[in-house]
């Protein structure tokens, strides 16, 4: 039976019962058959009904296909391998999912629904993942905020008249307020971190290769976009990212690092994270620094005081910690904004011009200069010259954003480039989308009611560690 529909005085952060449990104790349930798949996805469906109507998440939710996936799976005998078993994931709008359209925030893409799961999701499925639906995003993806002009803007769970963040806005809302245990987002400049600071969450951007791309393309913005998950806590993080990466990650970026797959997931085999460790397997060289990529940009005192505050609790807890000094560029958002503009232009290659929103048009029109003479992401000089400068230290530690989440309707009406700077003035993400390297926001600290998220940047190949440290933070100020 559905819920009654929650009202904006509710408290949305704080689901309970199945839609309150760690994707990981979810699927050990459903493995070990003390529950079944049909009762998580009914749970989740209800908190949907109940919830959606006033955060807005969902573009749209498959009730009836999800329900009939669990069933199937009940029946399956090989559940008890399965690592995902029964888990509710929410799917960004910009990857096809079979039966639902892929409408990327705009009304200039075609309703019609896909004929096919991308291999992200079908990866997902073959771990016994059950898809609820697809999620809210910006038109195109572009921007750090979820207010696309045809869709409803997605509402932050944690005040009403707050942006979740962008652009996997509405899969960092979903999670946050329990309507799905895991969020399948992208990331070309901060879109899965920055949600995730927004709602309390946890969500990672793996480096590049790890995870494929969506729609099978061998890059995205020029190399800027990777694809990764969003979730409640490090270890359902790490468990999706294990099962979207396949060999990729256990091959190239677990093995021999500081956290192995059997610490992940115990000796079980079935990718239960609960049975193993994200704890760093020895103390650290921890870089931190306050530092805003862009120029003269003004970070809160909340925001300063919370990364002074995970400092020292990370030195009391044994790791080597270092106050330093990124090499950002002064040319860096430049950097980023010309592969960036150029992307959103492929993007819009075969859609409708007119049918874009105004913004997006001159962007477009923008991009298709620049992309004469864009080159790749990893040619870029700043790429070697981070790798390079990380490669002393273990992981730096920077906020994910200078300031908690701000008023919807921000940026609303404003030309492409007063956003363009404005968000630029918010964001600590978008350099390592340029650099390649492996990215992750922790949820730490609270501003005047709504949470602040600390980022993690390890080097290439070291996402074992960055999910090591994100738990790690989780422990040490739960």
């Amino acid at each position: 039976m559905t819920q009654a529909t929650m009202t904006e005085n509710d408290d949305f952060t704080r689901p309970g019962g199945l839609t309150g449990m760690r994707a990981v104790d979810i699927a050990r349930a459903v493995r070990e058959r003390r529950v079944t798949p049909e009762a998580v996805i009914r749970a989740h469906l209800d908190r949907i009904a109940a919830a959606d109507p006033v955060i807005r998440a969902f573009q749209a939710v498959r009730a009836a296909g999800a329900l009939a996936d669990a069933e199937a799976l009940g029946r399956r005998d090989d559940l008890g391998t399965l690592p995902l078993a029964g888990v509710p994931v929410a799917v960004k709008d910009n990857v096809d999912v079979a039966g639902l359209p892929t409408r990327y925030g705009s009304a200039a893409t075609p309703s019609a629904p896909a004929r096919r799961d991308d291999e992200l999701v079908r990866r997902l499925r073959q771990a016994g993942a059950i898809p609820v639906g697809k999620t809210q995003l910006p038109e195109l993806a572009i921007w750090p905020f979820t207010e696309p002009a045809v869709f409803p803007a997605t509402r932050n769970p944690w005040d009403l008249d707050r942006t979740p963040g962008g652009s996997t806005g509405g899969g960092a809302a979903a999670v946050a307020t329990g309507m799905a245990a895991l969020a399948l987002g992208s990331d070309g400049g901060g879109s899965i971190r920055i949600p995730a600071a927004c709602c309390g969450i946890t969500g990672i951007k793996p480096g590049p290769g790890v995870v494929p791309l969506a729609g099978g393309v061998s890059q995205h913005w020029h190399g800027l976009t990777a694809f990764g998950p969003l979730a409640r806590c490090a270890a359902d993080a790490a468990a999706m990212l294990c099962v979207l990466a396949g060999d990729a990650l256990s091959a190239n970026a677990l093995s021999g690092s500081a956290l192995s797959g059997a610490a992940l997931f115990g000796d079980t085999g079935t990718g239960d994270a609960s049975q193993g460790t994200l704890a760093p397997p020895r103390p650290l060289r921890i870089a931190v620094s306050a530092r805003h990529p862009a120029p003269g940009a003004r970070v809160a005192p909340a925001v300063r005081a919370t990364l002074d505050e995970a400092a020292g609790l990370l030195r009391a807890a044994g790791h080597s910690v270092t106050w330093a000094r990124p090499p950002y560029p002064a040319s860096l958002g430049l950097r980023f904004s010309q592969r960036w503009l150029a992307g959103i232009a492929e993007d819009a290659r075969d859609l409708p011009l007119d049918a874009l929103e105004a913004r997006t048009r001159a962007m477009v029109r923008r991009g298709r200069r620049a992309a004469r003479r864009v080159r790749p992401a990893a040619a870029d000089p700043f790429a070697a010259r981070a790798a390079d400068w990380l490669d002393r230290y273990d992981v730096l530690l920077t906020p994910t954003l200078a300031r908690a989440a701000v008023p919807l309707g921000t940026w609303e009406g404003k030309g492409w480039v007063r956003t363009m700077l404005g968000v630029g003035n918010w964001l600590y993400t978008t350099p390592w989308n340029l650099a390649g390297l492996p990215a992750a926001s922790v949820p730490f600290g609270v501003d005047g009611g709504l949470p602040l998220g600390l980022q993690i940047v390890a080097p290439a190949g070291a996402e074992a560690t960055v999910l090591a440290l994100a738990a790690q933070l989780e422990q040490l100020r739960p």
